[in-house]
C-alpha cells in the first residue's frame, strides 16, 4: 500500500502532482491510501513519487470537476477521482458517459460544494468590532465542505475596501485590504454575537418583508435554518410569518381603495422584482439595483448609461457628480426634473477597483442587453411623448444596436417598438471635455430646450 499524505483537505494542486505521478507508474485505485493533513498510516509506506512526471492530457471537464470535488468533505474524493482519471487515460471520451455511476456520483459531491459555496457567500454575516487598526468586521460560519478557501475570492472583490476576518472551525481567513492570511480554526466563541447596525438591519429587513409573497417551503430550501445563527434577521422571520396573512390582508384592502393606480402597483411589482435581478454577472459587486425614478405620466423620460458610484450606494439615479451637472442643465432649459423620468439603460453599477476607489467601467453589448427588459417595462408604464438618450450607451439600448451620437443629435427619430426618440451627450462628458466645455454646456442646453419643446408639441397632438 502506498500512502500519498495531501498539505491539506483541499490540496488540489497535491492530489493533481500525486495523481499524476501514481497514473504514469500504473499504480491502480487500490494500491493508495489518500489522507490530508493527518497522521501517516501506520500501515502503509508514504509514496515515493518521481519528481518529474510526465504530463498527459485530460478534458479541461475533469480539471474543473475536480477542483470542486477536492472541496467535499467525503474521505473517498481522492480515490474516486484517481479513479476516473485512469479511466480518462484508458478512454479519453469517458467524461461523456453521463450514465457512468462514478461520473455521477463525483458531479453530485461537485453540485454539494458548489451550493455549500453560494451558502457561504449568501449566509455569512460581518459584524464590526473596534480594534487598535481600526474597525474590523468578523463573520462565523461552518461550512459542511472545505469551501473556506474557494470561496474567499469574492469576498476579496466584493469587501476589498474593508478590514475583515472569517472564522471557521477549521480555518480562518483574514483580510488588511491587501493581503489574505490564513489562520488556525476557531470556534464561535471568538466571533463577535452583534454590533450596532444590527438594529438597523432588522428594520431594513422588516421593511421589505412582503407578507403576500410568503413562500415557507421555498424560504427553507433556499435558507435552511442551520444558517439561521448567522443571520440577524431571521430572528424576526417567526413574527413575520405570524403576522403574514394580516398584513397581506391590509395591503389588498389598501390597494383597493385606490382607484386607477394600475400603472403604479404595476411598476411597484416590477422595481420589486428588478431589486433581485441576476440576468448578468453586474449584480454581484454592485451594491443595490438603482432603478428609474420619476412620475409614470412625464412626456420626457432620459435615459442614462448606469449608476455611478454615488448611485450605486444612494440607490437614485443621477445623484453623482453627472447627476449635478445634469440637474443644472434642466433648469437652464426650463425642464422641472420632478415633472420627467429618469433612469439607465443598466441599473447595476460596473467598475473597476483601484485602491479604495470604485472606477466607472462601460457596460459591454451583453450586459446593455440583459437590462433591456427592465428599460422596456419602464417605457411600456410611462408612455413618454419624447425619449432622450443620454449618451451612446443609452442609445444602444433604446435602438438595439450600436449608434454614434453625432449621427443621431438633434432630431427625433422613430424607435424600433414605437415613440420618438432624441439623442445626446451624457451629462458625464462634459466633466470630461476640455476644450470648449462652456461651449458644449450651452450645446447641451440647447439640446435640452428643442427636446422639451418636442415633447410639449407631441403631447399636445395627443
Amino acid at each position: 500500500m502506498r500512502v500519498v499524505t495531501l498539505a491539506g483537505e483541499d490540496d488540489f494542486e497535491g492530489w493533481r502532482t500525486a495523481a499524476r505521478a501514481l497514473a504514469a507508474a500504473g499504480v491502480p485505485p487500490g494500491d493508495i491510501a489518500w489522507q490530508s493533513g493527518a497522521a501517516p498510516d501506520l500501515f502503509g509506506d508514504e509514496a515515493v513519487l518521481p519528481t518529474a512526471a510526465p504530463a498527459f492530457p485530460v478534458p479541461r471537464a475533469f480539471i474543473t470537476l475536480a477542483e470542486t470535488v477536492i472541496c467535499h468533505k467525503d474521505p473517498e474524493r481522492f480515490a474516486l477521482l484517481y479513479a476516473l482519471l485512469l479511466r480518462l487515460r484508458a478512454r479519453p471520451r469517458a467524461m461523456e458517459d453521463s450514465a457512468d455511476p462514478l461520473l455521477l456520483r463525483l458531479e453530485a459531491m461537485a453540485k454539494a460544494v458548489r451550493r455549500d459555496i453560494h451558502k457561504m457567500h449568501a449566509f455569512l454575516r460581518f459584524r464590526e468590532v473596534e480594534t487598535g487598526e481600526g474597525p474590523r468586521f468578523i463573520a462565523w460560519f461552518e461550512p459542511d465542505h472545505h469551501v473556506v478557501r474557494a470561496a474567499a475570492p469574492f469576498f476579496v472583490r466584493r469587501f476589498a475596501n474593508m478590514r475583515w476576518s472569517i472564522l471557521t472551525p477549521a480555518l480562518s481567513l483574514h483580510w488588511d485590504m491587501a493581503v489574505l492570511r490564513e489562520g488556525p480554526g476557531a470556534s464561535r466563541a471568538d466571533a463577535p454575537s452583534g454590533d450596532p447596525i444590527e438594529a438597523m438591519w432588522k428594520t431594513y429587513y422588516a421593511s421589505i418583508f412582503n407578507p403576500a409573497r410568503v413562500k415557507i417551503g421555498a424560504m427553507l430550501k433556499e435558507m435552511p435554518k442551520k444558517y439561521w445563527k448567522n443571520m440577524p434577521e431571521t430572528a424576526l422571520v417567526g413574527e413575520l410569518i405570524k403576522g403574514a396573512q394580516a398584513r397581506e390582508s391590509a395591503m389588498v384592502a389598501k390597494a383597493a381603495a385606490v382607484v386607477g393606480d394600475n400603472a403604479g402597483k404595476t411598476w411597484d411589482a416590477i422595481r420589486a422584482e428588478a431589486m433581485h435581478c441576476t440576468r448578468c454577472d453586474l449584480y454581484k459587486h454592485a451594491t443595490r439595483t438603482v432603478f428609474g425614478e420619476g412620475p409614470l405620466d412625464a412626456e420626457i423620460l432620459f435615459v442614462g448609461e448606469q449608476p455611478g458610484d454615488q448611485e450605486d450606494l444612494a440607490g437614485h439615479p443621477f445623484v453623482g457628480p453627472a447627476g449635478q451637472v445634469f440637474d443644472s442643465a434642466l433648469a437652464d432649459a426650463g425642464i422641472d426634473r420632478r415633472r420627467t423620468y429618469v433612469t439607465n439603460a443598466v441599473k447595476h453599477f460596473k467598475f473597476v477597483p483601484r485602491g479604495k476607489r470604485r472606477i466607472h467601467d462601460k457596460p459591454d453589448g451583453g450586459e446593455i442587453a440583459a437590462c433591456r427588459w427592465w428599460l422596456q417595462q419602464e417605457l411600456t408604464l410611462v408612455k413618454p411623448a419624447v425619449t432622450v438618450a443620454l449618451g451612446a450607451t443609452a442609445a444602444r439600448s433604446l435602438f438595439g444596436k450600436v449608434v454614434t451620437i453625432g449621427a443621431l443629435r438633434g432630431s427625433g427619430h422613430r424607435l424600433p417598438d414605437g415613440g420618438e426618440a432624441w439623442v445626446t451627450v451624457h451629462p458625464s462628458f462634459l466633466l470630461r471635455v476640455r476644450d470648449d466645455r462652456e461651449a458644449e454646456y450651452e450645446r447641451f442646453v440647447a439640446d435640452l430646450k428643442a427636446i422639451a419643446a418636442r415633447a410639449e408639441a407631441v403631447g399636445a397632438a395627443a
